[in-house]
Order: structure tokens, then C-alpha cells, then sequence
């Protein structure tokens, strides 16, 4: 049950910015960027990425034949990296701090998808 429930955050983490595909003014809330920025049509696309990732952890929660794929968090992972490169810029701060609280549950599911 706790697996299942681990899976489940870490759905709800990757939730939100996945919603930014089918709601793009989402991703002025989330990202500080307007509609009118050449980057907003790159996190557009981050927002599908983050759909199929959202889909993943789902499908993992109930299908335990999918959870070796699914406990892929790079992008959790390297985007706590790069934001600390940058030196920790305020406008994503909360964007960090959601990743870093999932970072346990990722650690969880990964571990007990290979231990198996």
C-alpha cells in the first residue's frame, strides 16, 4: 500500500505542470514566462513530457509489471542540479522544493521497483 501511495505523490507532483499542456496560461503561473517568449512554446512541450510522466506513475501504481520504467526521475533529479548550478533563482524556487520533497518517494519506488 505504501507503494502504491508513494506512486501516487509523485503523480501529483508532475500533476500540475502537466495540466499546462491543456491550460498554456499555466505556464505564466508556473514559470513567470509570457505567452509571447520564445520559451513559453519550450515549456508548452515540457508540459507533455510531463503528462507522460504523470501517466507512468499512475500506470505503476496499479500495474507492477510497468514500475522498472516508470521509476525513471531524472527529470526531478537534474532539474535540482541545474537550478542549483544557476545559483538558485527565486522565481523556481517552489518549483525546487516540490522536486526536492519528492526526491524520497522517487528514492522509494525506484528502489523497490529493482529490488524485486
Amino acid at each position: 500500500m505504501m507503494l502504491k501511495i508513494a506512486r501516487l505523490i509523485l503523480a501529483a507532483i508532475h500533476a500540475l505542470p502537466a495540466l499546462a499542456l491543456f491550460r498554456p496560461a499555466m505556464i505564466g503561473q508556473l514559470y513567470r514566462v509570457d505567452s509571447d517568449n520564445p520559451l513559453f512554446l519550450l515549456l508548452h512541450h515540457r508540459a507533455a513530457l510531463f503528462l507522460v510522466i504523470f501517466l507512468l506513475a499512475v500506470w505503476a501504481a496499479f500495474d507492477p509489471a510497468s514500475r522498472r520504467i516508470a521509476s525513471v526521475g531524472v527529470n526531478m533529479v537534474s532539474f535540482l542540479v541545474l537550478y542549483w548550478s544557476a545559483g538558485s533563482p527565486p522565481a523556481l524556487k517552489t518549483i525546487a522544493m516540490t522536486d526536492l520533497v519528492g526526491i524520497p518517494f522517487l528514492i522509494f519506488v525506484t528502489w523497490k521497483a529493482f529490488a524485486a
